[in-house]
């Protein structure tokens, strides 16, 4: 290597690992506004019962997820006066029916309802149910949540009492995994708590507010989806819950990040099904905001350290540059994950982080290389964010 490419490298290394560590401390920025704004609206959501209005809560299902017992259970627990709970299935052989039926005997005081969605309207099936399940929600307030997603008790009165705000037009949640004994299970509980979270209020920041959704968590008003086209505008969208999102944030309304954290019980995922997943959601991200994701080239501060080390041969200015910046990535994920989060399986999985940290530039640089993913068992061409379903006999890029 001649002396001037020497110092191309060292200087493009020098700045790769200055950009992770402004990305790190803008997370931290964002994380302390966060916590501000949550201070500032302690008390707010504790609304009298008559201030309340009652909710639809609409759970589309495909298959029986881990804890589901236990995170259906937790809906139907809510102190919270007026609520139905919506379930809906395409295949009449799905085993979450038993477990909706199940629910029906052990809550007869609930209004627990259940759809068979019969019709295939687009190859997002989770949409596709919703529009079937529609008809059934009773309220003008929605709440559609993944199935997997267990709640506080306290959960509704919550993420309801923004929306009493008519500016406000949807509500959504942060959350953590709960990671089962796999390493690929662990890997990507540690993903959510120290990478997903702190991006997500790195957003908040930049973007001066929350402008998508997260499937975890999502409140609105049956008019205001209406007036954007219904379901069936998403149907043939992966990301489904960022582009309602994105078109509440659009229609002139804010959308709110609640002061609650709900959790995901994530499934033992194989170390391929865990690249696989993560395989799927970087290229779900590269179509749905495509400058934002070239920018996580920047954000990969290990790499960028390691590569620092490299081209200034250990020089004691470069150890610094990389202590300081590995201290700032660890600092705001394992603060995240406690105030935001109160999250301890991260700081149990942190010996972890390496390998994830080392795993995530090599699946951001495979996102580029197809448009194939796999979802619940089925494979999809994926573009522009718009999902078409491939026969099983054409899968393979």
């Amino acid at each position: 290597m001649t002396s001037t490419t020497s110092v191309v490298f060292e200087a493009a290394t020098a700045l790769g690992t200055i950009a992770s560590l402004s990305f790190y401390l803008l997370g931290g920025v964002g994380l302390a506004s966060f916590l501000s704004a949550r201070r500032r609206k302690s008390g707010r959501s504790n609304l009298a019962d008559g201030e309340l209005p009652p909710v639809s809560i609409l759970k589309p299902l495909r298959g029986v997820d881990p804890q589901i017992w236990e995170s259906f259970c937790s809906h139907c627990e809510q102190d919270y006066p007026e609520f139905q709970i919506v379930f809906g299935v395409s295949d009449p052989n799905d085993p979450a029916i038993e477990v909706v039926r199940r629910l029906q005997a052990q809550y007869p005081q609930r209004q627990i309802e259940l759809i068979a969605c019969q019709r295939i309207l687009g190859a997002n099936i989770k949409v596709s149910n919703l529009v079937q399940m529609l008809p059934a929600a009773r309220h003008e307030i929605l709440l559609v949540s993944d199935s997997d997603i267990r709640v506080p008790e306290h959960y509704l009165r919550r993420v309801i009492a923004p929306l009493c705000d008519e500016s406000v037009g949807l509500v959504t949640c942060l959350y953590r995994g709960i990671a089962g004994r796999s390493l690929g299970s662990q890997l990507e509980a540690l993903g959510i708590s120290m990478d997903f979270v702190p991006g997500v209020l790195s957003a908040r920041v930049i973007e001066r507010g929350i402008h998508f959704a997260l499937g975890s968590t999502m409140v609105f008003r049956k008019s205001d989806l209406d007036a954007l086209g219904g379901f069936e505008i998403l149907v043939d969208y992966l990301a489904d819950d960022y582009e309602l999102g994105r078109g509440i944030s659009a229609a002139g309304k804010r959308v709110e990040l609640s002061d609650v954290a709900v959790e995901t019980f994530l499934p033992a995922y194989s170390f391929r099904q865990f690249v696989d997943h993560q395989l799927r959601w970087a290229r779900t991200i590269r179509d749905a905001r495509r400058w934002g994701y070239l920018g996580l080239a920047l954000t990969f501060s290990l790499p960028w350290s390691i590569a620092l080390l490299l081209a200034a041969r250990g020089a004691l200015w470069a150890w610094a540059l990389a202590a300081i910046t590995l201290a700032a990535r660890v600092g705001v994920g394992v603060a995240t994950s406690f105030c935001v989060l109160h999250d301890g399986q991260a700081l149990r999985n942190i010996v972890l982080l390496p390998m994830r940290d080392l795993i995530a530039p090599l699946v951001w640089a495979a996102s580029f290389a197809g448009h194939q993913i796999h979802w619940r068992g089925d494979a999809f061409y994926l573009k522009d964010g718009r999902l078409t379903r491939i026969p099983p006999k054409s899968v393979g890029e």
